[in-house]
Parts: structure tokens; sequence; C-alpha cells
């Protein structure tokens, strides 16, 4: 009997070396799973927002050698009294106007500083289209009427197996994927649960196989299409989606820091919503955008581009709230010239081009999906920049 008890106390404590083995081994990925799943908890939100490159994968997006370009300071705006109930019941942590290419206002709010990096959230994939438009100049890629497949022969066999690059950039793709952020097991979470596990987002894409119409039937928001957009640009240039930005936009803006992307297991960055950028910088994306990609003296992005992948081109029904080009948003009966790159909890980078504006907000709004709240956001943008022509 003794010997028996010495023999299963010596299995539990081997048993026990080796879960202390395999918890050191795998403690990254455990922590970085244990932030997913706390990622968006009250107390913890707006630091997190500000700090993901010290829980996820992560790479840089340098700047480049070049001197930083300056944000002329014009005359302090004073802004709608609205602005000020409204920035506190959304949870607003940056606030940046630009009339007339000086900032009239720039404010911080809820602890965070300047100097914050704040994850973009899907204002990424608006940068994402601003640099496909250069690689469509370039000639690497023939045709937005091309398959997806031409360019990424292992999405063959896959839901994409039938889409063409143009529908996928209008969210047209037709693949069945859950976007809904509050459920669980939706494939936008498990996407998350998997960056933080260091797995691979392209074998995501890939493993996809059911869709619920034909390619460019109809519009429907899968963020999923815009990691295809990525792979697509892999494929065709053989290069990485960073080192591209870096080189052909980011580089040539005299951005104040270097940005960075969160990436997967394989260091494939995660283009749909990963970029982390200063509020000042995303100022001078939008900058040059609402110039038709203009900046510094020199072309960026094809003029020709920014206008065709800001028009309303996607097919959204009569009653959804927004238009949709290629990955950019456009308020229904806005102006002409007025679109945005939009995130979830409240990041935007508002463009009113007849107007001379751009509006960059970040936020950590844990209601924004509740009824009115986007169009209260736009609302808002609009009293702004039609404020700023008294």
């Amino acid at each position: 009997m003794r010997n028996g008890l010495k023999w299963v106390g010596r299995a539990l404590l081997a048993l026990a070396l080796a879960l202390v083995v395999v918890g050191t081994w795998k403690r990254k990925d455990i922590s970085r799973l244990m932030t997913v799943n706390s990622l968006f908890e009250a107390d913890k939100i707006v630091g997190n927002f500000s700090g993901m490159d010290t829980a996820f994968l992560n790479v840089p997006v340098p700047r480049g050698p070049g001197p930083m370009s300056e944000l002329p300071t014009g005359p302090d705006a004073v802004l709608p009294d609205t602005v000020a109930t409204w920035r506190d019941e959304r949870d607003v942590t940056s606030l940046l106007v630009v009339h007339k290419g000086q900032v009239v206002f720039e404010d911080y709010y809820l602890g965070t500083t300047a100097t914050d990096r704040r994850i973009s959230w899907s204002v990424a994939k608006s940068y994402l289209s601003a640099l496909f438009g250069i690689i469509v100049q370039d000639g690497a890629i023939a045709s937005l009427d091309d398959l997806v497949t031409d360019y990424v022969p292992s999405l063959k066999g896959s839901a994409y197996d039938r889409a063409t690059v143009r529908n996928v950039l209008q969210m047209s793709s037709g693949v069945t994927f859950d976007e809904d952020y509050l459920a669980y097991n939706s494939d936008i979470n498990k996407m998350g649960r998997l960056l933080a596990l260091g797995g691979s987002m392209d074998g995501y894409a890939i493993d996809l196989k059911e869709t619920f119409q034909a390619p460019g039937v109809a519009w429907k928001y899968v963020s999923i299409d815009t990691h295809v957009l990525g792979m697509v640009i892999r494929g065709a240039t053989g290069r990485s989606v960073p080192e591209l930005l870096s080189e052909k936009i980011l580089s040539k803006l005299g951005m104040e820091q270097d940005a960075y992307y969160l990436t997967d297991g394989d260091g494939v960055a995660f283009v749909l919503g990963g970029l982390n950028i200063t509020t000042r910088d995303y100022a001078r994306f939008g900058l040059m955008i609402k110039q038709n990609g203009f900046w510094n003296g020199q072309q960026i992005v094809p003029a020709d581009w920014v206008a065709e992948s800001t028009a309303p081109s996607a097919k959204t029904e009569p009653d959804d709230e927004f238009k949709y080009g290629y990955q950019w948003w456009i308020p229904r009966q806005a102006d002409a010239g007025v679109f945005m790159g939009r995130g979830i909890y409240g990041q935007y980078v508002y463009i009113d081009q007849q107007r001379d504006v751009v509006i960059v907000t970040t936020a950590a709004d844990r209601n924004f999906r509740e009824d009115g709240v986007s169009g209260q956001n736009v609302e808002i943008f609009r009293q702004i920049a039609a404020s700023l022509e008294n």
C-alpha cells in the first residue's frame, strides 16, 4: 500500500512538473488570451487601446528617415455645445480637428496623451485601401475584375473561389462570416482568440467554405474580406503589407512616430484592424486623402483612386445607415466629398473635402453598437464641420 501511494505521489509530482513546463512554455500565449478576454472591460479598455503592443505579437511600421511634417496651429475653434456631452457619453479619448490645413482643436481625455499609439480597429481598412490603389497603379494587380485566386492560389476551393478583387474591396464577396462582436463564438471573436494564440490568419481564411450568396450580388460587411485583400497584395508583390505601407505611404507623411501592426503567429499583419498610430499621425493621413492623395509636394496615392475608392459603389440597401466604397464609409445623404474611415469602439477619420475639414477621434465606447450611436457620431462631425464656416 505504501509503495502504491509512493508511485501515486511520484505521478502527481511529474504531472505538476509537466504542467509547470507547459505553463512556462505557453505563458505568453496564455497571457495574450487572457488579455483578449478582458480587452474591453470597463476598467481596462482605455489603457489596453493605448498599449496593444504589450500584449500582442506585433511588427513595426517605420515612419522612415524623413523629417516630421508640421501640423500648423490655427485659431482655436469654438466647437458646438453638443460636443462636450457627446465626448463624455461616447468615452472619447482624443479629438483633433483640422480646418484649412491648420489644427484648430486638439485634446486628449481619460488619461490618454498625444504620444499614445491608439488602436485603429477598422480605420486600418482605409489605410489598406490607399495602399491597394498604389499597388494597382504600379501594375502588380492587372485588374480589379481579376479573381482573388489569380493572386492567392491557396484560396482555390475556399469560399473565395469565385470572388473578384473588386467584390472583396466592396465587401461583396458573399462569404459567410459572423461579424457579431458581442457573441463569444462569432467568427470575428474566434479570429481575435486565434490572433492572441499565435494562429494563422491565412489559414482561417482558407478554411472558410460557406457562402450565403454569389460574389458581387449584395453588400455585407465582413472583416475577413480585408484580410484577403492583404493576401492579394502579398501574392501580387511578394512583399509584406507593413513593408509596403511604410515605403509607399507612411514614410512620405512625415509622421511623429513609427506605427505598428498586430500580427498573427506567422508574422502576418492584422490588416483588417491592427494598425496603431498617434492621433496626430492619423490626421496626417486624413489630410493627404482629403487632398486627393497629395502631400508634401508629391502624389502619394493616385488621385483617381481616392475618388474611386471613396465613391459609394458597393450595393448597399436603401435602408442601410451608410454607403460603402473600397474600404471607406460614406454617410447616407452626405455632401459630395464627405467620407470616413471607421472602426469599432468609436475610432474615426472623418473627411469633408468641400469644407476642408479633417476630424480624428479615438474612443473606448463600449456602447458603440447601440441604436443611433453611429448616426450621432456623424451628426457631431457634421456640426463641427459646419461650425467652422462661421
